[in-house]
């Protein structure tokens, strides 16, 4: 998903941008409520995670103008103001959903993931599968012919990364990019390790193999026609 954050506290924003992008989505940071209206008007979001309490321009007077304007972007409001009359003002302005701060960033996720699937359920997947492979981005769990495998952080977000590529050839700075955030190539054997290990719990002891690799190109999960 493409996501809107217009939030003041800067570290928090890394913080999400940061998350999120782990998660593998994308997202704009706004500052303040002026650049975010702005961002907000720009439009092409998919979600918008926006501070109650912004300087120059507050969150709700964003969310109302936009849904003046017929904007219905799913909107995810961030407060310190957590009493019911807060919520209550929070919804009526437009939001789609408030989460008090501070908040455990698994379940931002999963808002804003759940908003999104509800207004277009087949742009955001929350569960991949291939063959007897599935993997729920949500709960962050693996399952091969309905047993439960555990994974690392590292190693689940590089079998998610496979599952969301299935059949296409991944190559290594594919992998160094977008699972690693590296934009270098570290001239280690990281990415060999990982993809050993993930062999290993994957595909050991079940038929049939499913994650291949490719020689001189990179690596592919794909299901054997």
């Amino acid at each position: 998903m493409r996501i809107l954050i217009i939030e003041d506290d800067i570290e928090a924003a890394s913080y999400l941008v940061k998350g999120l992008k782990e998660a593998g989505h994308t997202s704009d940071h706004a500052p303040d409520g002026d650049v975010g209206y702005a961002l907000a008007h720009k439009g092409g979001y998919d979600v918008m995670i926006i501070d109650r309490m912004l300087p120059k321009r507050d969150g709700l007077s964003i969310i109302e103008q936009r849904r003046t304007e017929g904007d219905a972007t799913p909107v995810l409001i961030l407060s310190a103001l957590g009493e019911v009359d807060d919520r209550v003002t929070g919804l009526r302005a437009g939001g789609d959903d408030y989460l008090t701060k501070p908040y455990a960033f698994t379940e931002l996720l999963a808002r804003i993931e759940v908003m999104a699937r509800r207004r277009s359920p087949s742009e955001v997947e929350t569960v991949y599968r291939l063959a007897d492979l599935e993997l729920d981005r949500l709960s962050h769990s693996v399952k091969r012919a309905g047993q439960v495998i555990l994974l690392q952080p590292r190693e689940f977000r590089l079998l998610e990364y496979l599952m969301k590529n299935a059949g296409q050839v991944v190559t290594r700075t594919m992998l160094l990019e977008n699972v690693w955030d590296y934009h270098f190539d570290p001239q280690t054997n990281v990415i060999d390790v990982h993809i050993s290990r993930l062999r290993a719990k994957i595909d050991k002891g079940f038929d049939p193999a499913l994650l291949q690799t490719v020689r001189g190109s990179g690596y592919r999960l794909r299901a054997p026609d």
